[in-house]
Formats: structure tokens, sequence, C-alpha cells
């Protein structure tokens, strides 16, 4: 069992003995022993450990970490302090300076979004070292979907920000409706200008914070 040092270790308690999980699990074992895996292992459930479930105010769901050197640290889209920023990130800021003014700092390091109730959950949490992708399928997406279903189930409301054709298949985890959901292309720059740019999800996640009595992320 995995200790999150908050209300998700007894939430997701079941999970960790699940064939599934084992699985994944003694998949991990060999690739960490085997090759360079991102993030390192005991940065795998950040996302998580920084954001508990009873504050969790938002949800962007990302793809799997970055596999670029010394960049995940187990927060979608977020990188270590000092790490360039990855093209979709920059894209990030660039909506949010023209939904609300704030100039973004030249760190790509989300620790402080996590820190406000942005859950920041990859649909795989790990990868292998430029090899996009390569632990998809491995078992992660149950883990993950049952992070989204657990979500679900809360009465408190959930802003949940789906970007691009993978995040978006989630929705259909998301039946409660307590909870809002709005889609967009990915922030990537292969996407973003189709519907990325302007699609003014920032501002709406705070506006629907704010109808239900929280305090809106200083993004």
């Amino acid at each position: 069992m995995i200790d999150f040092g908050n209300d998700w270790t007894e939430i997701l308690k079941d999970e960790f003995t699940k064939d599934y999980y084992i699985t994944l699990r003694n998949f991990l074992k060999e690739e960490y022993r085997k090759y360079t895996i991102y993030p390192d292992m005991y940065d795998i459930y950040n996302a998580l450990r920084l954001t508990a479930y009873g504050d969790v105010k938002v949800v962007i769901l990302g793809q799997d970490p970055y596999h670029g050197e010394g960049q995940a640290h187990g927060l979608a889209f977020s990188v270590k302090e000092g790490i360039p920023l990855p093209p979709s990130l920059r894209n990030m800021y660039k909506e949010i300076y023209a939904e609300t003014g704030n100039v973004q700092p030249e760190s790509g390091d989300l620790t402080r979004w996590a820190k406000q109730g942005v859950l920041l959950l990859n649909t795989a949490l790990t990868v292998r070292a430029g090899e996009a992708n390569s632990h998809s399928g491995k078992g992660w997406e149950i883990f993950t979907d049952t992070v989204i279903k657990k979500l679900n189930e809360r009465e408190k409301p959930v802003v949940f920000l789906l970007w691009g054709r993978n995040a978006k298949t989630k929705e259909a985890l998301i039946t409660n409706p307590n909870h809002k959901v709005f889609t967009a292309a990915h922030p990537s720059p292969l996407s973003a200008h189709n519907g990325f740019f302007g699609c003014d999800h920032f501002n709406a996640a705070n506006r629907e914070l704010v109808l239900s009595g929280e305090m809106p992320i200083i993004w």
C-alpha cells in the first residue's frame, strides 16, 4: 500500500492489492532496473501527495510524463525548477495571461497550483526516457480512472479541464451533476490554435469555484 500522507491513502487502499496493480508494480520494478524511467520513483505520486482528495477543486488531466531528462516530477504539465518551459506549458501560460493578465513566472514548477487544490493528474504516471507513451496500456489507466471515479463520487463540486482527444475520453467517467467539465484542444503547438487559445478555461474554473463558495485559484 502507498501512503500519500492524506485522505487518498484510505480512499485508494484497495487498488494496491488488485491483480492489475500487482502486474503494473512488477513491470515497473523491471523498467526502473533496466532503463531510465521518469519521474524518479519517489515522485510518481506527487500529484496525489500534494493535493488531498478533500482539497481538490480543479483537475487538469495530462497524458503521460515528460520523457526528457530532469523534466518530470509527478505533476501533469509541470517541470522541475530551472528546466526550460515545454511548449504546452508555455501555451498554457500564454492563455492565462490572455484571460487574466497575470504574468507567469519563468519557473514551470506548478506545485503552487497543486497546493491550491489543482490536481495535476497524468493518465499514465511513468514513462521510459525518450519514449512517449511507452508505459501506456500497462495498468496506469485503470488506476487513474479510479482516481477520477472517486472524485466523481464526491458531493463537493470539482471542475475538470479536459484538453485534447485522450483527456476528453475521460468525460464519460464524470456523471455526477455536481461537477463541471470543460473541454478544449490540447495546448500543444500542434493543436493549441484549434480551440485551446481563447478557451477561457482558467477564468471559467474560477467562476465555478466562486459559485460553489470556494476560493478561486491564483493562476
